[in-house]
């Protein structure tokens, strides 16, 4: 776990998503969406290394074979998409990369939470594979994007209180709490609908 935690938060990820003037109307057509790309500054552990997200991420609700309660099949909030990670490691001279399949997105106007299981990694980071890892996304338009990410600012106790790495569930993420510096997000927004007839 802490060799998991110690790469999340000094390799603490790049994730790209395309680039956004400002943050999406409420009412646009069309399914929820994130996609650009952006790297970022961490407000803690200041280095020089680089850090990217790339997201191309949108929603297909009701789609996914996941019993849910009142039996139906899948969730309002089923997506489907792919985010890349990449982490330019100053001091030893290396770029660590992972890529992750979207499962989970919750949008509101201008920000989104998405959950991602890593399908592919640098032998740096193979323990991530098959793990699901959260993303926030703040589309703030002139004011600037924001990402956070689960794997850097979370941990979890078992049932004897012993600490070790959380485990993340669907559409997870902490609050967007690093910001881009060059790149950038563009969030849609779509309300969560109701399963379809006959469900």
């Amino acid at each position: 776990m802490r060799k998991t935690l110690l790469w999340g938060i000094t390799a603490a990820a790049a994730l790209a998503v395309t680039a956004a003037a400002a943050p999406a109307v409420a009412g646009a057509r069309g399914p929820a969406r994130v996609t650009g790309w952006a790297e970022f500054a961490l407000p803690y552990g200041q280095d020089a290394d680089v850090r990217s997200f790339a997201f191309d991420a949108r929603a297909v609700p009701w789609t996914r074979p996941i019993p849910v309660p009142g039996g139906e099949q899948g969730s309002p909030a089923d997506a489907t998409g792919t985010v890349r990670v990449a982490h330019r490691v100053a001091a030893q001279n290396i770029t660590v990369r992972f890529e992750a399949a979207v499962d989970c997105m919750i949008t509101s106007p201008g920000h989104a939470s998405l959950t991602a299981v890593v399908t592919r990694a640098d032998p740096q980071a193979a323990d991530f594979v098959g793990k699901r890892v959260g993303f926030s996304v703040q589309d703030g338009g002139r004011n600037g994007d924001r990402v956070g990410f689960s794997w850097s600012a979370s941990a979890d106790q078992d049932e004897s209180g012993q600490w070790g790495e959380s485990r993340v569930g669907t559409c997870l993420a902490p609050a967007a709490f690093a910001s881009v510096t060059r790149g950038g997000y563009t969030v849609r927004h779509a309300e969560l609908k109701a399963p379809p007839a006959g469900r």
